[in-house]
């Protein structure tokens, strides 16, 4: 009983979307590592506590956003059958599933430096108000990207102890690709969110305008790519992983039109997925075949 309701939890928060930004932390890892010129043995230690605290903070944070919206997704057509809104779940619960989970991101911390664990609690509190912000602002896309965005940054000071300003590029890079999707998969609650009267850039501008600032997010995150292999002397083959990047976000945005958001499901998860994993693997590339210098 105890193991089907831990199954359910997992897929109430979309578990396997832990790929989206964990990709980038590793990759914050792989540059941390290069600098510091990591033992393998060292290294191994290091990445098992970064992805088992990244993993329990994103759990975290989306079970608390469920029970958050609990009553707001009751509502709306496309979120109601959620396991807490249909009651597959009870709010008790949940509220047990984010403890164990912030216990274990606490853990984790603990584990990986003392500067680490001095900055979980700022860590859990940025990403549990992004589930207010809807409710006073249209940039709660941003703060979401921020909230991914902090990973590939603690994933730094995780491995050398301290902040390098350089790695806030790809802090920047994750914020903005992840708001420029969020603005996308937002644009299917334009009508809800209008009467609820939340806050979101579809409501704001409408879909199409919208569309349109997704796509100099994007832009945006490009840049920030491109400013990363610059500071950090990188290779032909984060470049092409940059190239790469770009061809997916032109047909993820190829996928969803104003007056077309079938294929916003494909857009947001299939994509997205690909637009990680591949940045990863390019980047690792560089980094150990091509063994550059950071």
């Amino acid at each position: 009983m105890l193991w089907k309701r831990v199954r359910l939890s997992l897929e109430m928060i979309k578990f396997e979307h832990s790929v989206f930004a964990l990709p980038f932390a590793l990759t914050g890892a792989l540059l941390a590592f290069r600098q510091e010129h990591a033992e393998l043995s060292f290294a191994l230690w290091k990445v098992l506590w970064i992805v088992v605290a990244m993993v329990s903070a994103r759990s975290a944070a989306m079970a608390f956003n469920r029970v958050l919206d609990a009553r707001i997704d009751g509502r709306n057509p496309r979120t109601r059958m959620r396991h807490l809104p249909a009651g597959i779940l009870s709010r008790a619960f949940v509220w047990g599933f984010i403890a164990v989970s912030v216990g274990v991101f606490c853990i984790a911390a603990g584990e990986l430096n003392p500067l680490c664990l001095e900055l979980a609690a700022p860590a859990l509190a940025m990403v549990f108000f992004y589930s207010y912000t809807k409710r006073f602002t249209s940039l709660s896309h941003l703060v979401l990207g921020l909230s991914l965005g902090i990973a590939p940054a603690a994933a730094w000071i995780a491995v050398t102890g301290s902040l390098d300003w350089r790695i806030v590029w790809l802090t920047a890079a994750v914020m903005f690709w992840t708001a420029g999707f969020d603005v996308i998969y937002s644009c299917q609650d334009y009508e809800f969110d209008r009467g609820e009267e939340l806050y979101s850039l579809p409501r704001q501008f409408g879909i199409a305008r919208a569309l349109w600032i997704a796509k100099l997010f994007h832009l945006m995150m490009v840049g920030c790519l491109a400013e990363l292999v610059a500071v950090f002397g990188l290779g032909w083959l984060s470049v092409a992983g940059i190239a790469a990047v770009v061809l997916l976000l032109i047909y993820e945005h190829r996928l969803v039109k104003p007056d077309d958001l079938s294929r916003v499901n494909a857009a947001f998860f299939t994509v997205n997925g690909y637009v990680s994993v591949l940045f990863f693997l390019f980047w690792a590339a560089d980094m150990f075949l091509l063994r550059v210098k950071v």
